[in-house]
């Protein structure tokens, strides 16, 4: 119930009027029974404005941090979060990944709506990373479509590093749903997961219109850090340009 008294009556109208937000293609959500929800990821405005915008509700793993913090403000952090639809997520050790994947096949048999990034982690500079192929495992494990949906603005409303969002004008375009029946009990083959994983980075590509980058967005951001505290530089990433790889054009 919290939750829908925060989207329509609390924090749902504050956000519509600071960010102003547009959603097309909303067709392409069915009404009922589960579907995964993969988007870029650009600012942590995303898991708000996306799900304010579609009327079914969606739920999205979180960082086990978020629920986690002592005192009153991590209680406050606690109910928030769990009051927006998010699930804590312990991303610390391969177990906890695995527990991770569960929960989102466990919502998506269910018939839930899942958000998911696929890249892991927001843009460090607004391109398009390499996606986890951890989507694609728990799109199969579930029989669930996945359907792509670009975020567009929220890096210029909520910037890395800023403590408080500013108004923005924000856009959200959803793609067709992409059903990968066709790799039915394939789930833990590496070739089909990335193949899926490719195709779906794809689709975000040619929907956001955003710079594809063959590797992951974690890596570009440990080598930055790396580099502001004085390290070695590492070779830097290699940018997606013609001739060079794009995301798996189509699987199989």
């Amino acid at each position: 119930m919290f939750y829908y008294v925060l989207k329509y009556l609390l924090l749902g109208p504050v956000l519509r009027l600071f960010f102003r937000p547009e959603i097309e293609g909303l067709e392409n959500i069915p009404r009922e029974g589960g579907a995964l929800m993969a988007s870029n990821h650009l600012a942590v405005l995303d898991s708000f404005l996306f799900p304010l915008m579609v009327p079914r509700r969606i739920t999205f793993p979180a960082k086990r941090e978020y629920f986690t913090e002592p005192g009153l403000k991590g209680r406050f952090k606690k109910t928030f979060f769990t009051a927006a639809g998010q699930v804590p997520i312990d991303r610390s050790s391969a177990n906890a990944a695995q527990a991770a994947l569960d929960t989102c096949v466990r919502l998506l048999r269910d018939g839930n709506l899942v958000g998911i990034y696929p890249e892991g982690t927001r843009s460090p500079d607004g391109k398009l990373y390499k996606g986890k192929t951890g989507m694609a495992r728990i799109a199969l494990q579930a029989e669930a479509p996945i359907i792509p949906v670009a975020m567009f603005g929220t890096d210029k409303a909520n910037p890395i590093g800023s403590r408080l969002p500013k108004p923005a004008k924000v856009r959200i375009k959803i793609g067709k749903p992409l059903e990968f029946s066709r790799y039915a009990g394939l789930d833990g083959d590496r070739f089909v997961e990335r193949s899926i994983t490719d195709e779906v980075m794809y689709e975000l590509m040619e929907l956001s219109g955003q710079t594809y980058v063959d590797v992951y967005a974690q890596k570009v951001k440990d080598d930055l850090a790396a580099k502001q505290a004085g390290a070695v530089a590492l070779p830097a990433q290699r940018e997606e340009r013609s001739g060079d790889r794009v995301p798996g054009t189509k699987a199989g």
